[in-house]
C-alpha cells in the first residue's frame, strides 16, 4: 500500500473510531436530558445488585447518571481516553467497550451492596484508563506503553482514590471496569507467536554453533 493510501486508511479508523465516542457521549447527554426534562427518574433502571429483573440495568447503568455534575465529571475522561483507543478504529472502540460494560456490570451486580443502585459511564472510564495502561504490555509496542505510562502519571491518584469504599461511590463499578479494560487489553491486543511447521517427516535443523 502506498504511504499516502497508509496514512489516509489510519486516518479514517481514527475518524470513525471518535466518531463511535463521540455518539456513546452523547447518547449520555440525551439520557440525562430527557431524565431531568421528564422527571422520570430513569436511575431506578441502573444495576440493581443481584436483583435478577434488573440484570438489563448491566448495559443500562453507563448511560445514566445522578445528574449534570456527575455527567460532567464523567464525560471528560471518556472523551479524552476513549479518544487514544479511537486510534484503532470504531470496531476496537465497540469491543473495548462492550468487553467493559459486562464485565464492570456483572461485577458490580454480584458484589454491590443490597438495595442500592449503580449508574454512571464511571466503570466504563476506568476500563478505559485500564486498557490504555496494560495494552502496551500485551502488544509489546513502545509507543502503546509511553501513553500507558503518561496515562498512568496524570490519573494514578484519581484511579486509586476511586477504588477506596466510599459511601455513595460506586467502587465496584471502578474496579471491574479497570479489570475489564486490563481483560479487552489481552484478549483484543496481545501478541501471538507465530506458528512455524515443520514439513512432515522432516526433522528439526541442528542449531547453528
Amino acid at each position: 500500500m502506498p504511504m499516502d493510501d497508509e496514512r489516509a486508511g489510519k486516518s479514517s479508523d481514527w475518524q470513525s473510531g471518535l466518531i463511535v465516542v463521540g455518539v456513546l457521549a452523547a447518547i449520555m447527554w440525551i439520557v440525562e436530558l430527557f431524565d431531568q426534562i421528564s422527571g422520570d427518574d430513569l436511575d431506578q433502571y441502573g444495576i440493581q445488585p443481584r436483583d435478577v429483573d434488573s440484570l438489563p440495568g448491566i448495559v443500562a447503568a453507563p448511560f445514566l447518571h445522578a445528574g449534570f455534575d456527575h455527567l460532567i465529571g464523567n464525560t471528560i475522561p471518556f472523551l479524552i481516553l476513549g479518544a487514544i483507543i479511537a486510534l484503532g478504529g470504531a470496531t476496537r472502540v465497540l469491543l473495548t467497550t462492550a468487553i467493559i460494560i459486562l464485565v464492570a456490570g456483572l461485577g458490580t451486580w454480584l458484589i454491590g451492596p443490597a438495595h442500592s443502585v449503580h449508574v454512571g459511564a464511571s466503570g466504563v472510564v476506568f476500563g478505559y484508563a485500564g486498557y490504555v495502561i496494560a495494552r502496551g504490555v500485551f502488544s509489546r509496542s513502545l509507543l502503546e506503553l509511553a501513553i500507558g505510562a503518561l496515562v498512568v502519571v496524570l490519573y494514578s491518584s484519581t484511579l486509586l482514590s476511586a477504588l477506596v469504599p466510599t459511601q455513595g461511590i460506586s467502587w465496584q463499578s471502578h474496579l471491574f471496569g479497570g479489570i475489564g479494560g486490563v481483560l479487552a487489553a489481552w484478549m483484543l491486543d496481545r501478541r501471538r507467536e507465530p506458528d512455524l511447521p515443520l514439513s512432515a517427516g522432516s526433522p528439526p535443523a541442528a542449531p547453528t554453533r
